[in-house]
């Protein structure tokens, strides 16, 4: 699962206690890689064939919104994340010809079960200052949900968004709009 590779990576543990950068480990930001980018590439390459060989279909990946405005304490996932919104828009232009579709979704914050230690406090309930920054840059002032990602899937996915192809669409509630004043 995601939780047991962000645990083997210790970043939950560099979350609580910072390092620097000359203490990042290069295997773990290996895995990172490997996880996001090369998954994407792998399953991309699988389904890419067998959609070409029926006459078209559409891709849509997982990026994030720190692909393009990087988070800090997780410099190998927003490293990652931004080489699958570059992936997304150079197959895109690939897979055109044979009728696929290849966009992205970049999620902004969502409360999982991998952050919500660094979002909520467990024994109040309410937000830690690291989630109360996030919510104060996030006009619509909360987290996303999944429902939020399944509008913005199922739209990418129909005849409605035909004509849209190679774009990292941001749910993020316009926390990447926000510029703080």
């Amino acid at each position: 699962t995601s939780k047991e590779t962000v645990e083997s990576m210790d970043l939950l543990e560099t979350a609580v206690k910072p390092k620097t950068f000359f203490d990042l480990d290069a295997a773990a930001f290996r895995s990172v890689f490997e996880l996001n980018v090369l998954g994407t590439f792998l399953a991309s390459r699988a389904f890419a064939r067998e959609m070409a060989e029926r006459g078209g279909g559409v891709i849509v990946n997982i990026s994030s919104m720190s692909a393009s405005r990087p988070l800090t304490r997780v410099p190998a996932y927003s490293a990652a994340k931004a080489s699958v919104s570059n992936f997304t828009q150079w197959l895109a232009t690939h897979l055109a010809p044979v009728h696929i579709r290849v966009n992205a979704i970049a999620p902004g914050f969502f409360l999982t079960d991998q952050n919500r230690f660094l979002l909520t406090d467990e024994k109040t309930g309410g937000l830690t200052a690291r989630g109360a920054a996030i919510i104060a840059h996030t006009p619509m002032g909360r987290f996303g949900s999944g429902d939020d990602l399944a509008g913005t899937l199922i739209w990418l996915v129909s005849d409605a968004s035909a004509f849209v192809t190679g774009a990292v669409l941001p749910v993020d509630g316009g926390f990447s709009a926000y510029s703080g004043v």
